[in-house]
């Protein structure tokens, strides 16, 4: 491969158990072997990613830093210092896609005001295949990340996810704490207009997949365990 221009780039990483060569293109890991400084939101699973990528990958040859929600502001700018010098970054989340839902997004965000040449890469997004795969609108969608944990924040902000459904026909896409999943189900059955649809999209492109849209009142008779599972949820109506 030729030299690897100066860049920004943005490494998807698998979403579940499976061999990265099912869900990510030969080009990026062709890109991944000219790297040498990345930046991760965790370390631990970044240098796995890189061994599952690349089983010789020189992993001791590397420059790592952290970037998580943790991180305070001022720290974000210095860690482009390498591509500021001409060397190649790249960027890796924990899964999916960095810089979606995702504290990579701060470090995207001082690349561009700088002019620096970032570049996304093809891999899986658990937001966009769950939205392909539920028949829900896939033009007009938000992602809300977790919803609040506080009951009355929690309601207001499923009121406020209803309304945008029935007045702006806008697809709401929402995650919980996996083992939190079958009690959040009951809950959105239970509390939710029963002319609601819901999608429920586990373990992505890994073995135990499962992507089912059914009515909130089918959900309140169905029987289900999603228990510890990563789990994508979104609502509309149908």
């Amino acid at each position: 491969m030729d030299k690897i221009q100066p860049a920004l780039y943005l490494f998807p990483v698998g979403l579940s158990e499976v061999s990265l060569s099912e869900v990510l293109p030969q080009h990026n890991l062709d890109l991944l072997r000219g790297i040498r400084h990345f930046v991760v939101e965790n370390l631990r699973s970044a240098r796995r990613f890189l061994r599952g990528a690349i089983h010789d990958f020189p992993i001791d040859e590397c420059e790592f830093t952290e970037l998580n929600e943790h991180t305070s502001p001022e720290l974000v700018g210095p860690m482009l210092e390498p591509l500021r010098c001409g060397m190649p970054m790249g960027v890796i989340s924990e899964a999916g896609c960095p810089a979606v839902a995702d504290p990579g997004a701060d470090l995207v965000a001082v690349a561009q005001r700088e002019s620096l040449a970032v570049v996304p890469l093809v891999g899986p997004s658990s937001i966009l295949l769950a939205l392909m795969a539920s028949g829900f609108n896939g033009q007009r969608f938000a992602f809300e990340g977790y919803l609040p944990i506080d009951e009355g924040e929690r309601r207001k902000r499923l009121r406020e996810m209803t309304r945008r459904i029935e007045s702006e026909r806008q697809t709401q896409i929402f995650i919980e704490t996996p083992y939190r999943n079958n009690r959040l189900i009951k809950e959105l059955a239970d509390a939710l207009p029963s002319r609601l649809s819901l999608c429920v999209a586990s373990d992505i492109t890994g073995p135990r997949q499962s992507i089912r849209t059914l009515p909130l009142e089918k959900w309140r008779r169905e029987k289900y365990d999603y228990n510890k599972v990563p789990t994508i949820f979104l609502l509309y109506s149908l």
